[in-house]
């Protein structure tokens, strides 16, 4: 990865023309990004699941009522029954990888325990699964014009409602994805 660009912190978001039903009109979180591949997490793929489920499913005594009303989002097609909460905050957990200063991903279940009693991280996005790449395959699907890029905000990833974060992420590099057309041009 020398002679590429380094996109963890960043968004990648799929080309309206991007056919693949795993990653149709979705924006993705970079976690990790190095010479071995990528990891990240769809950020607009609610599903019907909300946290009580999970934490009923876990036997988690949960307090806090409101936030077991939060959405489980589809974070990609890896490891679909393994759970990852992208937060804000410098709090730290069991399993925590630091993304930047403000943002990390956490998998093991502490957090969720302190969710529960109201005592996890201002904000949260609650995945099933991720999304993966091998070693320089995203590369190769950037080349191949499957997705845009740019520097993730933390509002669309916390703040913008699920089903405008595609549009939000690709306006936020300057992108109208109105403008862009699904086939190829014809002369």
């Amino acid at each position: 990865m020398s002679n590429t660009a380094n996109l963890t912190n960043h968004f990648l978001i799929a080309m309206p023309s991007l056919a693949d039903q795993n990653f149709h009109q979705t924006v993705t979180y970079i976690c990790e990004h190095n010479q071995d591949g990528a990891m990240g997490i769809t950020l607009n793929r609610p599903t019907d699941l909300h946290l009580n489920d999970i934490l009923g499913q876990l036997d988690i005594d949960h307090e806090n009522g409101e936030c077991g009303e939060q959405a489980i989002y589809i974070g990609g097609p890896v490891q679909t029954d393994r759970g990852f909460v992208l937060h804000n905050g410098n709090s730290r957990w069991d399993s925590t990888l630091a993304i930047t200063d403000e943002i990390s991903v956490t998998t093991s279940i502490d957090i969720l325990q302190a969710i529960a009693q109201g005592e996890g991280p201002e904000k949260t996005l609650i995945a099933l699964g991720y999304s993966g790449w091998a070693g320089g395959q995203l590369e190769d699907e950037i080349t191949a014009n499957s997705w845009l890029n740019g520097p993730a905000n933390e509002t669309i990833i916390f703040d913008t409602p699920a089903n405008q974060r595609w549009r939000a992420a690709a306006a936020a590099i300057g992108v109208d994805l109105n403008l862009l057309s699904t086939q190829t041009g014809h002369a």
